[in-house]
């Protein structure tokens, strides 16, 4: 692992152990050789990976606390960003990866196997089923999402997870206001409230990224989200 990645999360308080850097060298080889047979990520060189999938996914710890949480959900994990670079750096934090496809669930699962992770579970379905469950809804300190859907959607899928008082941080590009203005009537319906949105740009680079922190105010009503495919196609 180079210096330069340490130095990136050093400036946000984060320090690895060297089985910590190993884990995160061990995803990347990983990540490379399935990704010859499978679409995980256009990012391969390993720079690139360290700075636009590990750094960025440790970016939460900008806006949220991570000694405070226990439980997290990623929702539309993919290759497993930003839930499995959170497990890594932090590791007391059970993890739920969710996500659609089943082959990248294989990929995780052999993630987590080769890299000796605990307390982190991949899942193949759709949030629309799946916060429905009682066994996931509302039971979450934080959901994540660096899923690309406009927010009104994330929103629905995500915020049913997340416990009273918790967070929905959503992973967005830079240039996002106008996106967040729309979504703001979901977010209300849905039992959240905007209250950070975090712009900044990655290190060393003109990428301009928003983390967009939504605190959990009541319970969201039973009726959301709506059946699996709805809330893609008619935002709230």
């Amino acid at each position: 692992m180079e210096n330069k990645f340490d130095n990136e999360l050093e400036k946000m308080n984060i320090r690895l152990t060297d089985d910590q850097k190993s884990q995160f060298d061990l995803y990347y080889e990983l990540l490379i050789e399935w990704n010859r047979v499978m679409n995980l990520t256009g990012i391969t060189d390993y720079d690139e990976v360290n700075l636009k999938h590990f750094t960025d996914s440790l970016t939460i710890s900008r806006i949220i606390d991570m000694a405070q949480i226990n439980t997290l959900i990623d929702v539309g994990t993919g290759a497993g960003f930003p839930g499995i670079p959170i497990k890594i750096a932090f590791p007391h934090i059970k993890v739920y990866l969710l996500d659609s496809l089943n082959k990248r669930i294989k990929f995780l699962n052999e993630v987590i196997k080769k890299l000796g992770l605990k307390n982190i579970y991949a899942f193949h379905g759709r949030a629309e089923d799946f916060a429905k469950d009682r066994q996931y809804r509302e039971k979450f300190d934080v959901c994540v999402s660096r899923a690309v859907a406009n927010l009104s959607t994330l929103s629905e899928y995500c915020i049913p997870f997340v416990k009273t008082g918790g967070y929905f941080v959503s992973y967005k590009g830079g240039d996002s206001d106008e996106e967040v203005v729309r979504s703001e009537n979901a977010i209300t319906l849905l039992g959240g409230e905007i209250e950070n949105t975090d712009r900044f740009f990655l290190p060393d680079t003109d990428m301009g990224r928003t983390l967009i922190k939504i605190r959990k105010r009541k319970s969201t009503p039973n009726r959301y989200p709506r059946k699996a495919g709805i809330p893609s196609k008619e935002p709230l």
